[in-house]
């Protein structure tokens, strides 16, 4: 009789549950889509800023690594959290109605500066 699985066990880069995206397909696709979304948003611009204010490149590099490490992190444990307690569908919905309605506050916001 095989042993339990382990909620710690990592799966290899190559291994792929039924139904679901390998590893490799999971960290490529989570890397392009994250790499595309930061380049030249504020935080980008900010790392910029704070390199030639400093003239520490290294310093920074470490510091916003570090705080994009922890900011991950933490969007990673929030998101397995929700996963164990709601429903995928319930989440989908919430993050469309939540965009929906940031969508029309800044179209709003638009539109009176506008008129």
């Amino acid at each position: 009789m095989a042993a339990p699985s382990s909620d710690l066990e990592t799966p290899t880069l190559t291994e792929a549950s039924p139904g679901r995206s390998s590893a490799w397909g999971v960290f490529v696709s989570t890397f392009l889509t994250i790499f595309l979304a930061e380049l030249g948003d504020k935080t980008q611009v900010t790392t910029l800023l704070m390199t030639v204010e400093s003239h520490r490149p290294w310093i920074v590099f470490t510091g916003a690594a570090t705080a994009l490490i922890s900011t991950s992190l933490l969007g990673v444990l929030v998101g397995r959290w929700l996963a164990q307690h709601i429903a995928p569908r319930t989440l989908d919905v919430a993050a469309g109605v939540t965009l929906l309605a940031i969508a029309a506050v800044l179209s709003w916001d638009l539109w009176q500066h506008w008129s």
